[in-house]
């Protein structure tokens, strides 16, 4: 991809913690039609671990994976908003990312060889100091879209937040709609034969649901590279007592 976004764009991915209620979601999406209707949106992730863009991070990475090449993410897990952190632009050999420098797009930059990234230098006539995602994120990512120039500024990707974060984050990094529970522990090099611990519980490997016995607990390879907790036609987190920054034993 070039630096303006590659030869078209082929969609705008959201990844946020705005929840899918409220106002803050179809702002974003006002933006992104005013300014690029053209391109098709895409609510990926609407409830990413709340004000926790560590936890998210991991998420971005391995669901991007899954993401036909050249599309815009629009990360906006930003609990910094208004203060000292600053707005950064990541290209990948597949994808574009905009969001906050608060660790967010760190995990993005470690799967990928030959990242850029840049720092946004960049605000409009009117500006909210609490919803940059509507305000400074979104008519960027349509810049991009359009090819539109503004500033920015060079920076080595390892200058940004989260960089020197681990490969794998032993804990749990988001808990779905079934109770399953995601860590940040990609699948590469984890053997069947491993055990996770937690507290008392130690649980094996499962290929599926289905290999277990109704309520029996088990961890198995995602649909994007994840080790993930899960139990047969129950909920993992309230068996465990889990929330998203608890730590797990492998």
């Amino acid at each position: 991809m070039s630096q303006t976004g590659g030869e078209f764009v082929s969609q705008f991915v959201l990844i946020t913690d705005f929840g899918c209620h409220g106002p803050y979601l179809g702002q974003m999406h006002a933006v992104l039609k005013t300014h690029a209707a053209h391109i098709p949106i895409i609510d990926l992730l609407s409830d990413a671990p709340l004000c926790n863009p560590r936890a998210s991070a991991y998420l971005i990475a391995a669901l991007s994976n899954y993401i036909p090449d050249g599309a815009v993410f629009l990360a906006v897990v930003d609990p910094g908003v208004g203060g000292a952190r600053a707005g950064i632009i990541v290209e990948s050999d597949r994808h574009l990312f905009v969001g906050p420098d608060n660790g967010l797009l760190s995990q993005v930059v470690r799967q990928s060889s030959g990242c850029k990234a840049w720092k946004i230098d960049w605000t409009p006539p009117q500006c909210s100091s609490t919803f940059h995602g509507r305000d400074v994120f979104a008519p960027i990512a349509a810049k991009l879209a359009n090819r539109e120039p503004f500033r920015r500024v060079p920076i080595g990707v390892d200058s940004m937040v989260g960089f020197d974060w681990p490969e794998n984050l032993h804990e749990c990094i988001y808990i779905d709609h079934y109770g399953n529970i995601y860590t940040g522990i990609k699948s590469c090099g984890i053997g069947s034969d491993a055990v996770i611990k937690v507290g008392a519980h130690t649980i094996c490997c499962a290929n599926t649901f289905s290999d277990r016995l109704p309520g029996e607990l088990f961890w198995y390879v995602n649909s994007c590279g994840l080790i993930e907790i899960a139990a047969n036609l129950n909920r993992a987190s309230e068996v465990l007592d889990m929330k998203v920054g608890d730590g797990i034993a492998l």
